[in-house]
């Protein structure tokens, strides 16, 4: 059992996996951090507002706090942009895959049907 356990992590899929998930964690700490202290700081520029997170609005009782969902936006659309980016790099070098052969057109495969047929009839 241990012995099946050890060839399954060892497989390239799962060791793969795993490196991708610590590297995607450490990706989301910088990633926040670039929100943090350098869009933030962008944004508040304009707004006048340090911190986004601050972003509130009420209705009755209950208190939207909008600002971190914007926080959490816009790290989505950062992290987005830079797997958008790491794929079309990859996609680029990877080996281009050839085209498949071009098979018998519609109309040689529509004659060779009909001398089938045609032999059949014959026999």
């Amino acid at each position: 059992m241990l012995k099946e356990f050890r060839d399954f992590i060892m497989r390239g899929n799962v060791v793969d996996l795993a490196v991708g998930v610590i590297i995607g964690g450490a990706f989301t700490g910088l990633v926040t951090s670039l929100t943090k202290n350098l869009i933030n700081p962008l944004i508040s520029i304009f707004i006048g507002q340090t911190d986004l997170s601050s972003w509130t609005f009420k209705i009755l009782s209950a208190r939207f706090t909008f600002g971190t969902f914007l926080n959490d936006v816009i790290n989505f659309l950062i992290t987005a942009f830079v797997v958008f980016l790491l794929v079309k790099a990859i996609n680029r070098l990877l080996p281009k895959k050839p085209a498949p052969a071009a098979g018998p057109s519609q109309e040689e495969l529509l004659t060779q049907i009909r001398d089938l047929l045609e032999q059949q009839r014959q026999s």
